[in-house]
């Protein structure tokens, strides 16, 4: 229960703070989402930092540290290859991806083992959907 009171989402929209006029982010608990909808995970827990479209043009993304990336041009930078494995392991938490290891974005695997338990299978379902729409947001 700790682990799911600190891990938060970022799927709220960017309020921008009355006393110094800087974007916040207000964080909510990660909402629950269907295992087998790619596009339904993409619009709960990315598209407030990389935009509905993939862009890293979020609602999320001017109070980041760094810009999220663009996420349809992975295959364009991997020589015309999408890198699914690469993808997957950032979304799991086994690259290291400094936006998804901060305190502002939680790696979406540790998200997803606490929401499915023991079911480690759902967990890789969750993973993979989501990297396959991911996969199908890239750009020529």
């Amino acid at each position: 229960m700790l682990l799911r009171l600190i891990l938060f989402s970022l799927a709220t929209a960017v309020l921008w703070a009355q006393t110094e006029n800087q974007p916040v982010i207000h964080k909510t608990p990660a909402g629950r989402t269907s295992a087998s909808s790619g596009k339904e995970m993409y619009r709960t827990y990315c598209a407030a930092c990389h935009g509905n479209n993939g862009k890293g043009d979020g609602p999320a993304s001017a109070a980041l540290k760094s810009s999220p990336s663009d996420l349809t041009v992975l295959a364009r930078r991997n020589a015309g290859r999408f890198p699914e494995l690469r993808v997957f392991t950032a979304i799991n938490g086994d690259l290291l991806v400094t936006a998804h290891g901060s305190k502002d974005m939680p790696t979406w695997g540790a998200v997803f083992r606490q929401m499915q338990g023991s079911d480690v299978a759902g967990v890789k379902l969750r993973i993979r959907n989501l990297t396959k729409y991911i996969e199908s947001l890239q750009v020529d």
